[in-house]
């Protein structure tokens, strides 16, 4: 599911808000997840999962189309641990 398709499934459950609401609520959700992982805290939706951050070390790389070696840098990367329902969900029969 893309993001567009997210707006119209809200709309569609919920007829009496506008598209146009509908959009910033979904605009200010992703945005308030993005923020808190920006400040490299943490977001907990409870039967969904947990969005964090997880640190990779600098390493040397490899350009693919020139083979030369590249240095990479340090960084932060996102990760989503689904909660125990959502694996439920998922490995139901």
């Amino acid at each position: 599911m893309i993001r567009s398709e997210l707006v119209q499934r809200l709309s569609s459950d919920h007829p009496d808000l506008s598209l146009r609401e509908i959009e910033k609520i979904v605009a200010v959700f992703f945005d308030q997840i993005s923020e808190r992982l920006a400040e490299g805290g943490r977001v907990e939706l409870r039967g969904f999962g947990a969005f964090s951050t997880r640190a990779r070390g600098s390493r040397v790389g490899r350009n693919p189309r020139t083979g030369e070696t590249v240095a990479v840098d340090a960084k932060r990367v996102p990760y989503f641990k689904p909660g125990k329902e959502m694996r439920a969900r998922l490995n139901a029969d």
